[in-house]
């Protein structure tokens, strides 16, 4: 049986993965805080809760041990280097020759490639600015946290989300290399699809070292390029 771990496993995205994982016959770790242990009542019997900060490297050692896959959300919180040492804790612990899945925004880009509008240059500056005087998400540290990821030579995956919308599944979200290309441009996708590729990942091997951006499949820009293709 696969063995998979979720960490963040208490979160919207959390939890919707490890339902995804469940509804295929994982066996699943899940990893959050303490006090987030009761938003995955709902899986009592049928995962094992690791209890503790994610980036807690003793924590992290006992819960991805024996697994085959790792999902980790890459939730940049405070301003201690949160999502930086969840995602090296993961690059450092899992074993060698498991998946690993992150889960991060479109304004973390790979190789400068990625074009942005001016109205989503201006939300990513504001939403910085706003969580360096709050102190309570650095927006940086995530990009760090890619960044580390990205020169590693673990068979990882980093899945960049659009915007998120609740609502029942379209289906596997379409991706592309690069934000800005033309099956991107609805910039919408469920969040249970979100979850829906994060899982999938896990068996693609054509996003082995890929930094997928996704986007919703019944999107007005994705059903286009089908059409295109077709």
């Amino acid at each position: 049986m696969t063995k998979v771990c979720i960490i963040g496993a208490s979160g919207k995205l959390g939890r919707s993965m490890v339902q995804h994982c469940l509804d295929r016959g994982y066996d699943v770790v899940g990893v959050c805080r303490e006090q987030s242990v009761a938003k995955l009542a709902r899986f009592d019997g049928l995962i094992t809760v690791v209890p503790g900060m994610t980036d807690d490297r003793a924590v992290v050692g006992r819960a991805v041990a024996d697994c085959d896959a790792v999902l980790t959300v890459l939730v940049p919180w405070g301003m201690h280097h949160y999502a930086s040492g969840t995602a090296q804790a993961v690059l450092d612990l899992a074993p060698p020759d498991a998946r690993l899945v992150f889960s991060c925004g479109w304004h973390i880009t790979r190789d400068g490639k990625d074009v942005y509008s001016r109205r989503f240059k201006v939300a990513v500056a504001v939403v910085t600015r706003l969580a360096r005087l709050t102190r309570i998400i650095d927006i940086d540290d995530q990009v760090e946290a890619a960044d580390r990821i990205f020169a590693s030579d673990r068979r990882w995956t980093v899945v960049r989300g659009s915007d998120l919308e609740e609502g029942e599944s379209q289906g596997l979200p379409v991706w592309s290399r690069h934000v800005g290309d033309a099956v991107l441009a609805s910039n919408l996708t469920r969040r249970v699809d979100f979850a829906l590729f994060m899982v999938h990942a896990i068996d693609d091997e054509s996003l082995v070292r890929e930094a997928p951006a996704i986007v919703g499949r019944l999107t007005p820009s994705a059903l286009a390029h089908a059409r295109a293709d077709g």
